[in-house]
């Protein structure tokens, strides 16, 4: 995987449509699955029973769909850099889509691409498209449309 790509407050401005490229793979195994869980208090059989799983609709256990929603944040961080801001937050989600189950034991990752850039109070509002691929699949696992704020 390569370096992120750096961006300034006054860069972002202009950077509409840029694809930032494809973060590296990230396994998801059923420790972090039962970890997830574990965190948040969803035991459905379907993420953490192994053995109701093997004959359930997938074969075998899948992560939350909050799970993957969840490794965003990280995704983004290995492709997306701003530089001389005070604060990067995550401030919402527009859109969140769920197209195909992550199998426990699967690697995926995401690209992104930056999809709007607007003036807020304090520093600017940055809209991501990332879509979460899992290896080997032939659906997308997630699409999400995310909103990080820049503050200087």
């Amino acid at each position: 995987m390569s370096e992120p790509t750096v961006f300034t407050i006054e860069t972002l401005r202009t950077a509409v449509g840029a694809d930032l490229g494809v973060s590296g793979w990230i396994e998801i195994g059923q420790e972090r699955i039962d970890a997830f869980a574990a965190a948040t208090g969803d035991h459905q059989w379907i993420h953490v029973d192994r053995e109701r799983a093997v004959d359930g609709p997938y074969g075998t256990t899948i992560a939350h769909g909050y799970l993957t929603l969840s490794l965003l944040p990280s995704i983004i961080g290995e492709v997306f850099r701003i530089d001389g801001v005070a604060a990067r937050i995550n401030y919402g989600v527009n859109k969140v889509r769920f197209p195909s189950p992550v199998p426990s034991g699967a690697r995926i990752r995401g690209r992104t691409t930056i999809v709007r850039v607007e003036d807020v109070p304090g520093g600017l509002q940055v809209v991501l498209a990332v879509t979460v691929d899992r290896e080997g699949g032939d659906k997308p696992v997630c699409v999400a449309e995310t909103i990080v704020r820049a503050l200087a």
